[in-house]
């Protein structure tokens, strides 16, 4: 099979079915022989990263809009023009490979709307580039909304943040120490003919030089690493978790930071790690077996304890809220295509709903760790605002770090400092 017609359909489901570009190449790529899939996935990473420009592009290209029941010609078209403008293949096969994927699509009729179409952008690509060149959604490709709220958020950083968001996110693995030194890691990859570098800010972070298949990393199938961005790996320390306590990781799935915390504190008395959604609860299952590790799972909303507490307190909670995700876009580029702008408010209100609820689950002198991979202001410390107003036996307490910038109640991380994703931090200290 062509594979532009099996990236044509993974992009199909995620910009015209609202599926996340993860699922939609789980569903796609089994079809397809092993040695096409890292095509395939550049060029599915690579349309989305790019959408908002590659939008307009087509819609100067083409000569009235594409009527219902053309989006598999849309997409096909969007992976012609990123093959073509972004990628090493020559011109020709480029044309000629798109082009012959229509038939694979069952849209022969596309097949000459195709070849006009890209041999057209060929031809007017220094028209194309000035005209895209005054339109900053084009210019930063990413959606207005979008850039507006980093812009605002972000006055000194935005362009940073955008530039971080279109480049391809590194592989990153976090080393479990109780198995092993992260410089004896380093050695182990090199051993086996991988490069890597230990990543600043943690003890345990380790950026490899180049993509690999992960399963077949030294060590991976017996839990002395696991895949985890460096700005990730920085919860587990700060939530700081002592021998004999007992710890509530909400919104727990897939388990990473589930993990790392029993591996950083081993002795205690009860981990219970909480996910509203059975089947993202069997990727906790899955880490914490490969690991060697326990826990007690729960299926259960976050903002509704009643229906799964037992009324026993915990020492410390981490929320990992859900949020926008905007600060791991260069990893999930999906996100500039299925988040709208009103569902920051949605969000946000889901946040707040979830801290009010889990505050009385923590003992006096406890801590809640809040966390988002979010950089807008009103998911992080502006829940804080609110929330502090409500709880006044409640007090934001500073974090003692060096990295990220310091916000009114936590620590921000920006897309691309240090090569992290971005990420919020805040601790939340009830009163004794």
């Amino acid at each position: 099979m062509n594979p532009r017609s099996t990236a044509s359909r993974v992009l199909h489901d995620v910009l015209d079915r609202g599926i996340q570009l993860d699922t939609a190449l789980a569903t796609h790529l089994p079809s397809q022989p092993h040695n096409d899939h890292a095509f395939i996935q550049a060029l599915c990473y690579g349309v989305l990263r790019d959408w908002p420009q590659q939008q307009l592009q087509l819609k100067q290209l083409l000569h009235k809009p594409l009527q219902a029941g053309s989006e598999l010609a849309r997409v096909l078209m969007l992976c012609g023009l990123h093959e073509l403008h972004r990628m090493r293949t020559a011109p020709y096969a480029a044309v000629s490979q798109t082009v012959n994927a229509t038939a694979e699509l069952d849209i022969a009729w596309a097949r000459g709307l195709v070849n006009a179409v890209l041999r057209n952008a060929q031809r007017r690509h220094d028209e194309l580039e000035q005209s895209l060149a005054q339109q900053p959604e084009a210019v930063y490709a990413h959606p207005k909304w979008l850039l507006k709220r980093v812009q605002q958020d972000w006055p000194d950083q935005w362009q940073a943040i955008v530039a971080a968001d279109n480049r391809q996110a590194p592989l990153v693995l976090r080393v479990n120490l109780r198995r092993i030194s992260r410089d004896d890691y380093i050695y182990k990859l090199a051993q086996a003919g991988q490069s890597a570098t230990a990543v600043p800010h943690n003890l345990t972070a380790v950026q490899l030089h180049a993509p690999c298949d992960i399963e077949q990393l030294p060590g991976f199938a017996n839990g002395e690493v696991s895949v985890q961005d460096a700005a990730a790996q920085l919860v587990a320390p700060l939530l700081n978790p002592q021998p004999g306590e007992r710890i509530l990781d909400a919104c727990a799935a897939p388990g990473g930071k589930t993990v790392h915390i029993l591996e950083q504190q081993p002795q205690l008395t009860e981990l219970v790690a909480l996910d509203n959604v059975a089947q993202r609860l069997t990727r906790v299952h899955e880490n914490l077996q490969r690991a060697g590790l326990s826990a007690k799972v729960i299926c259960g909303d976050a903002s509704q304890p009643a229906n799964w507490w037992d009324k026993h307190v915990f020492d410390r909670i981490l929320l990992d809220a859900p949020c926008s995700a905007t600060g791991v876009i260069r990893r999930h580029p999906d996100i500039k295509v299925l988040r709208q702008a009103d569902d920051i408010a949605r969000l946000a209100a889901q946040q707040q709903q979830m801290l009010q609820a889990l505050w009385p689950l923590l003992k006096p002198g406890g801590m809640l760790l809040y966390t988002t991979c979010s950089v807008l202001v009103q998911e992080n410390d502006a829940q804080l605002d609110v929330f502090l107003k409500q709880q006044t036996a409640a007090r934001s307490e500073p974090l003692q770090t060096d990295w990220g910038h310091a916000t009114a109640h936590g620590r921000q991380i920006l897309p691309g400092e240090d090569d992290m994703d971005g990420f919020y931090y805040a601790c939340l200290r009830k009163a004794g």
